[in-house]
C-alpha cells in the first residue's frame, strides 16, 4: 500500500529542517573543514531527495507542484553515487540558498488540505 503524499512531504520537510539547525551557526570555512556537519548535510539532502523521489513515484499529483524535485533528486544521486567527487561547495550553496525556499514550499503543501 502506498504511503500517504504528506508523510513523504513531511520526511522532506524535517530533513530540511535538520540541515537548517546543523549549519545555523557553521560558516563555509567550519562546514568544509567538519566531516560530521558536512556527512550530516549531506544525509539529510539525501533523504529530502528520496522522499520527493518517493513521492513522484506514488502520487505525481502532488510532486507536480515542487518545480525542482527533478534537481533536487538529481542531487541526491549525485550525493550517494558521487560521493568521492562531491562538490562541497555545491552541497553549501545548496544548504544556505536554496534548503528556505524548499522549506516554504513544503510547509505550504504541508498545510494545503488538497494535498
Amino acid at each position: 500500500m502506498p504511503r500517504e503524499s504528506r508523510t513523504y512531504l513531511w520526511e522532506a520537510h524535517r530533513a530540511a529542517e535538520l540541515i537548517r539547525s546543523f549549519i545555523a551557526d557553521v560558516t563555509a570555512t567550519d562546514f568544509e573543514s567538519d566531516p560530521l556537519i558536512r556527512s550530516a548535510v549531506e544525509r539529510q539532502f539525501e533523504i529530502i531527495g528520496e522522499a520527493l523521489g518517493q513521492l513522484a513515484r506514488s502520487h505525481p499529483d502532488v510532486a507536480s507542484r515542487i518545480d525542482d524535485l527533478p534537481r533536487i533528486v538529481a542531487f541526491r544521486n549525485i550525493l550517494i553515487h558521487g560521493y568521492a567527487t562531491v562538490d562541497v561547495t555545491l552541497v553549501w550553496e545548496v544548504a544556505t540558498q536554496r534548503l528556505d525556499p524548499l522549506i516554504d514550499l513544503l510547509d505550504g503543501l504541508l498545510t494545503d488540505p488538497d494535498t
